[in-house]
């Protein structure tokens, strides 16, 4: 009897450790922080964003500094995109913000090019330069419009 007990209880623990695990992998794949550091908000404004979602991660070196938490649309019908950085870290007010993908089919992401300046950029401050997003269809029908008119 005390046999089946001891069994009952490792099984038990390992179905909660095991539990845990799937948890914070779950987390982990959504993008969600605890106790995460304080961040700044800066905002980027682009004229095509493509397929950039919320939670995509803001890079500057290819290391991950923030994450995108917002998108909208400003006055003018562009794509304000808000991301929330890492404080502690002094990005250069002429930075540029830039719509990258990972990989040729990959997810999209921003990367922050940094700038030369001395003054840094603030919580609510805007990026002066960005670039748009590549769009893959794009350059395929010009490429299919540049090859028709060459002949």
């Amino acid at each position: 009897m005390q046999s089946n007990a001891s069994r009952d209880l490792v099984v038990g623990l390992f179905v909660l450790v095991g539990l845990g695990a799937l948890a914070y992998l779950s987390l982990q794949v959504g993008g969600l922080e605890f106790g995460s550091q304080e961040k700044i908000v800066l905002r980027a404004t682009f004229d095509d964003i493509g397929g950039l979602s919320a939670r995509a991660p803001v890079r500057v070196a290819g290391v991950k500094i923030g994450q995108v938490s917002g998108i909208s649309l400003d006055d003018d019908l562009r794509a304000t995109v808000s991301m929330e950085i890492e404080t502690g870290l002094d990005l250069s007010i002429d930075s540029s913000a830039a719509i990258r993908t990972a990989g040729l089919l990959g997810d999209q992401f921003i990367a922050v090019e940094l700038g030369a300046e001395d003054e840094s950029l603030q919580d609510g401050e805007e990026f002066s330069f960005t670039e748009s997003a590549l769009s893959i269809d794009k350059l395929v029908g010009r490429l299919v419009h540049d090859a028709g008119v060459s002949n």
